[in-house]
């Protein structure tokens, strides 16, 4: 159609009024992709990188989940974060004005410790059979004396890891709220260590049967008194030392 050319809209019905805006507007989503075409080849001529690709914007996806491995997509390790194991959740409230659009939250871990005294009391059953005999209900395990087993374990932890004497660890667990005395401090660190014992019984048994040789030291450590300590020994063991490689010859 040349441009010079007019053509009388006001003589045509509407129907060739549709069909004529029909075809102008392919004419011109055509014109355009081909001005586009010839745009991107004359900045390929000149050297012009393109548009950059702009990604969306990310407001809109506040409310979105957010993928579980998203932490390890950064050279495919794992944050400490998800190693932990969620106790308790906390919503905090934020003042904003009216009118304003809820996006989520914003995660925020706190780690803490909680010492404090939890005391269970045990109800254990009686029965009186038909034969008049009294059946009372089993402690349950782990149960030492009057203590639970995560008290006793908080003892040997503090004692053997934490180096905390015995004295300073009475007043430690009475500055708790927990009522016990030496004596049953010592019972928790010395009941039940049967365990303990064979196995290092088992461990000096395998290392004497396989070490190359045995060192025994017996000694009197001083105490800066003129009495006499207790003496104490001593067992050293080696490991069997490698054999040297044979030369080829």
């Amino acid at each position: 159609m040349p441009v010079s050319m007019k053509i009388p809209v006001a003589e045509l019905s509407r129907g060739a009024l549709e069909a004529l805006t029909e075809r102008l507007l392919a004419e011109n989503a055509a014109l355009k992709q081909a001005l586009a075409e010839l745009r991107t080849e004359v900045a390929k001529l000149k050297g012009v990188k393109g548009r950059p690709a702009i990604k969306p914007s990310g407001m809109d996806q506040g409310t979105e989940p957010k993928p579980a491995d998203r932490g390890r997509e950064r050279g495919g390790k794992e944050r400490k974060s998800e190693r932990l194991a969620i106790h308790t959740e906390r919503i905090i409230k934020a003042e904003v004005p009216i009118g304003s659009r809820f996006k989520g939250y914003e995660d925020f871990l706190v780690q803490d410790l909680v010492l404090r005294p939890h005391v269970t009391r045990l109800r254990r059953e009686r029965w009186l059979t038909p034969a008049g005999q009294a059946v009372i209900a089993p402690m349950p395990a782990g149960i030492v004396g009057h203590f639970g087993p995560e008290l006793r374990r908080f003892v040997l932890f503090q004692y053997h890891q934490g180096q905390v004497t015995v004295p300073r660890l009475v007043v430690q667990l009475a500055s708790l709220g927990i009522i016990i005395s030496k004596r049953q401090v010592v019972r928790l660190l010395n009941a039940g260590q049967d365990g303990f014992l064979r196995e290092a019984q088992d461990v000096l048994r395998a290392g004497l049967a396989a070490a190359s040789w045995i060192s025994v030291d017996d000694t009197a450590p001083a105490t800066g008194t003129r009495t006499p300590s207790a003496p104490s020994s001593a067992t050293t063991t080696s490991p069997p030392l490698p054999r040297p490689a044979r030369r080829a010859g």
